[in-house]
């Protein structure tokens, strides 16, 4: 059986008119993610809340927070490229390999 390889690719804009450090940023990953936690915590009901969000609801919220964490680790890319000199595509390259070599993608 075949199956279909899919990849997309997210691009994420470099946010203007903001001065991020590496821990502003790092600590914004973790406000974000919290965010993303209290979507999904809302959704399972977790959240000792009495009303819960239909599903579709729901899962249009998890994908909003999950944004908001991907776009905020995608300026701490950028940060760690202009502040410390880091090659985003080198980093890319590396995780990739990472992958492949796990079995997580051809």
């Amino acid at each position: 059986m075949l199956t279909e390889k899919k990849q997309k690719t997210l691009t994420l804009p470099r946010l203007n008119r903001l001065q991020p450090t590496l821990e502003s940023t790092a600590l914004k990953i973790m406000e974000e993610s919290g965010e993303l936690a209290q979507a999904i915590g809302k959704f399972r009901g977790l959240s000792g809340e009495t009303r819960r969000v239909d599903e579709r609801e729901a899962m249009r919220l998890v994908a909003l927070e999950l944004l908001d964490v991907a776009q905020t680790a995608v300026t701490m890319m950028f940060v760690l490229e202009e502040q410390y000199q880091i090659s985003v595509e080198n980093i890319i390259r590396e995780h990739l390999e990472k992958l492949r070599a796990r079995g997580y993608c051809d």
